[in-house]
């Protein structure tokens, strides 16, 4: 692998968000790789191709396990970039409180920035989308029984495409579409996140999305507001850059990594 203007060889480790898995980083795999990165995407419980049923996913320990197992298997000498989207921000810090020396810089990417996760009424407040504007648009599943909370959740496919691929091209919706899964939303509501003592050490990074109809601008401005990062950096982009404006992704990504040494 070959270094980048004077800049040591970095492993990139790309986490999605919720209902998508690491699929959905092709693009960006794609461009790291051909500029001579080494690159890890990871599958969450439940997610992209782990088959393991988003019903019986309770807690977000269990659901953020591969990243966890990832990491701990890491070489202490061994230092890598997190990359998250949406609710993969949830995974990002939930590894700065228990890995901060293993990580070099944490990237959030459209995605949930909660030093605590949902530890507050505020947290829910800023974290969590609201989308009720549109009516119902997710189909939810109580594998617990109905008189349960929720256990899964995933957007009904007439909204995909609105609320988070609207500026995104028809080939990638079309395959989104047909991989999308239901996310274990009960593990979502339940991460909450202790004060690792080296957790505000890892630099953090946040590139906000302009045109997100998701997790709205609003609620990404609080997010940085109430943890403030290193770096901001802005998107003319949909809820899901990593299809609808690849290349500057990358580039802010990269360029950001690199800003890191």
């Amino acid at each position: 692998m070959k270094e980048q203007a004077g800049v040591p060889d970095l492993h990139f480790v790309l986490v999605h968000g919720a209902c998508h898995g690491a699929w959905c980083w092709f693009k960006i795999r794609s461009l790291m790789e051909t500029s001579g990165y080494k690159v890890t995407c990871l599958d969450l419980k439940s997610a992209g191709i782990d088959q393991s049923n988003p019903n019986t996913i309770l807690t977000f320990d269990e659901y953020n396990a591969p990243l966890t197992h990832f990491l701990s298997n890491l070489p202490d000498n061994e230092k890598v970039i997190l990359v998250g989207h949406s609710a993969g921000g949830l995974s990002l810090t939930d590894a700065i409180h228990r890995f901060a020396k293993k990580i070099r810089v944490a990237i959030y990417v459209a995605a949930n920035m909660l030093r605590h996760g949902f530890s507050t009424d505020q947290d829910i407040k800023d974290g969590e989308p609201d989308v009720s504007e549109y009516g119902e648009v997710a189909d939810l599943e109580y594998g617990m029984g109905l008189d349960q909370p929720p256990t899964s959740i995933i957007i009904k496919e007439e909204f995909q495409k609105r609320l988070l691929y609207q500026l995104s091209p028809k080939e990638d919706t079309a395959l989104a579409s047909m991989l999308l899964r239901p996310g274990p939303v009960r593990a979502f509501k339940g991460a909450r996140f202790e004060g690792g003592k080296d957790a505000d050490s890892v630099p953090r990074i946040y590139i906000k999305t302009l045109h997100d109809q998701m997790l709205k601008p609003m609620k990404q401005e609080q997010m940085i507001k109430r943890w403030q990062p290193c770096q901001v950096h802005v998107l003319e982009s949909d809820h899901s850059p990593f299809f609808s404006t690849p290349r500057l992704l990358f580039d802010l990504i990269s360029k950001g990594a690199a800003a890191s040494f």
